[in-house]
């Protein structure tokens, strides 16, 4: 894989209208226990069940000298929530997660990530990352939905991030949210990133998710194929090569975009990502997520184009009309592919039973 974006928690200090999980959320006493503890549990199941070979032939950067023709590059793992950096689960969750990446592939080139909203982070933060390997700190708050952060109001805190990672030898990576190039600097050095929600950002549209469909924030009309793009399906089958990306939440299910479809691909407590990922390989449905054509995912199952599309339509919570892609690939899920991904699961745990 060239990338996994991995949700470590469910916890956070916000609930941000514009959330496309209604999950990220605060907990408190017995609610955060239990979040915590499904993350803490499920965690090293889940990193033990990722690829042993974490590494991708980047399309983009031929080498006749290499094998392959390409140039081989280590793949990289974005660790995010909710809030990663919130106690406890930065000591219980996330510290853990990053020695145990940092052991597993050692020697592969493999960069991790840690997200964050960018309120959270301290001097002492920053070098306990470092400590573990952490190539990159990515701060996702920046933008007019996170209260506070509205306008002018952020500069102080960009300001008072960028003084800690400059202390601390982090680079900007002057990386936008919508580019998949994460190169970094010719010498390696870590470094740091900035985006948020905004217009000039891919989820400046606000994805028909979470708390922001149930606020009728999305803005996103059927011109907007979100699936064909970063962080999208698009390309989650081509592992091996650039391009490849899968979202896993932490119950461990996994999906084939960050936005998640209406069923998991799999569950990474219980099998290896490898085995999920091989077994949808040349099955019509996944082939069109990952072609980026979704409005083709159900040709196979007598969905033609014109009735996904007309599938498509829903009303906002607020009773106005709306029409997305995204719309079209839950009915589909829910009426036809579910049933698809259930066999698929059920042969796939039968023949690692047998294998036993």
């Amino acid at each position: 894989m060239e990338s996994i974006y991995y949700v470590l928690s469910w916890a956070c200090h916000r609930r941000c209208r514009h959330c496309y999980e209604a999950r990220f959320r605060p907990y408190v006493r017995g609610a955060l226990e239990a979040v915590v503890a499904e993350a803490e549990n499920a965690s090293p199941r889940v990193i033990a069940h990722l690829p042993d070979d974490f590494t991708y032939l980047d399309l983009d950067a031929p080498c006749d000298d290499a094998p392959g023709g390409y140039r081989r590059r280590g793949g990289r793992i974005i660790l995010a929530g909710g809030e990663v950096l919130l106690d406890p689960v930065r000591e219980r969750v996330l510290y853990p997660a990053l020695e145990a990446l940092r052991e597993r592939y050692a020697g592969q080139g493999v960069r991790v990530v840690v997200q964050t909203t960018g309120d959270r982070v301290t001097p002492a933060i920053v070098r306990d990352l470092l400590a573990r390997g952490v190539w990159m700190i990515s701060c996702a708050g920046m933008d007019d939905f996170h209260v506070g952060m509205e306008g002018q109001k952020r500069q102080p805190l960009q300001q008072r991030l960028r003084d800690m990672f400059d202390a601390e030898g982090l680079v900007d990576s002057a990386l936008r949210s919508d580019e998949r190039n994460w190169s970094g600097p010719p010498d390696d050095r870590p470094v740091y990133s900035m985006f948020g929600a905004t217009e000039d950002a891919w989820i400046g549209r606000i994805w028909p998710r979470g708390r922001a469909w149930q606020n009728s924030l999305s803005k996103a009309t059927v011109g907007d194929n979100f699936c064909n793009a970063w962080s999208g399906g698009l390309n989650f089958l081509r592992r091996g090569y650039s391009g490849s990306e899968v979202s896993i939440d932490p119950d461990g299910n996994v999906y084939p975009c960050c936005l998640k479809t209406k069923r998991p691909l799999g569950n990474l407590c219980e099998e290896r990502l490898d085995d999920i990922l091989d077994s949808l390989v040349g099955h019509p449905a996944f082939e069109a997520i990952a072609m980026g054509h979704p409005e083709r995912m159900g040709i196979a199952h007598g969905w033609s184009v014109e009735r996904f599309l007309e599938e498509s339509r829903i009303t906002k919570p607020d009773g106005t009309p709306y029409r997305n892609l995204c719309i079209g690939c839950d009915r589909f899920h829910e009426q036809v592919l579910g049933a698809a991904i259930d066999e698929l699961r059920t042969r796939r745990l039968g023949t690692l039973e047998a294998a036993e």
